[in-house]
């Protein structure tokens, strides 16, 4: 994986997240981070694993540095990004969730539900979780070193017993 800019945030929602999702890229643009907005920008019916897909590839492969995903609820794409290796999404629909799935648990990606909260608590959120970092704390450490172990064995092994 490459080391992306720590100013670029990957964005993309489902049909039911654009219209938070482009409030939050106004967020980050305003800021001071660089958004790489990668849809939907309608409301036709769109399928929110694609976009849970694309932001956590974004992530993955080093065009992002992190992602925010928007959809109704936040766990469907929640659910979707974490089965990408190398993602650690987290649902937060307020600011001690976000910050401290980041401080503990290094989260790279933030899901948000737009039926769920308005923009000005998204903005709370999503600044909260923009510029919260990584404790690296020795307890926090060797509980995010268990995750990705068991995200490797899950990878190498094919399957749990």
């Amino acid at each position: 994986m490459a080391t992306p800019s720590r100013h670029t945030i990957a964005i993309g929602a489902d049909h039911a997240g654009f219209q938070l999702k482009d409030e939050v890229g106004r967020i980050l643009a305003h800021a001071g981070f660089d958004v790489l907005d990668l849809g939907t920008n309608t409301a036709d019916a769109v399928d929110y694993p694609d976009y849970a897909e694309a932001v956590g590839a974004a992530v993955v492969d080093g065009r992002a540095w992190r992602g925010v995903i928007v959809c109704g609820s936040g766990a469907g794409a929640c659910i979707a990004a974490n089965k990408l290796r190398g993602i650690r999404a987290a649902l937060a629909h307020d600011t001690y969730s976000a910050h401290q799935a980041v401080e503990h648990d290094d989260a790279n990606v933030l899901c948000l539900g737009a039926r769920i909260i308005g923009g000005a608590v998204a903005e709370e959120i999503v600044l909260a979780w923009a510029h919260a970092e990584f404790t690296h704390e020795e307890r926090h450490q060797r509980r995010l070193d268990k995750v990705l172990a068991i995200e490797a064995r899950e990878t190498t092994e094919g399957s749990f017993r």
